[in-house]
């Protein structure tokens, strides 16, 4: 999606705030929600939400153990354990 398309403004969400959130949950989108033409918050599906907050998890267990690369485990075991550990606080 380009970011053209997914920008709303603050008075749109407040009058279409049920549909916007169909659309979200819908089509997975994310939408930049502008308040007197500045960018002020993101809002998007949670499951995409979790996808990145899981991903950036991710890559900063691989930044910490890429400095240690002698001593950490393999990047596969790194990966199993965090996806276990990401499931369990769920």
């Amino acid at each position: 999606m380009r970011l053209s398309e997914s920008v709303k403004s603050i008075s749109y969400l407040k009058a279409n705030a049920a549909d916007l959130i169909d659309e979200i949950n819908k089509e997975q989108k994310t939408f930049v929600i502008t308040q007197n033409g500045e960018a002020k918050v993101i809002v998007q599906d949670i499951k995409v939400y979790e996808k990145t907050q899981e991903t950036m998890a991710m890559l900063k267990l691989l930044a910490t153990t890429r400095g240690k690369s002698k001593e950490a485990k393999g990047i596969k075991e790194t990966f199993t354990e965090l996806r276990n550990e990401l499931k369990f606080n769920q």
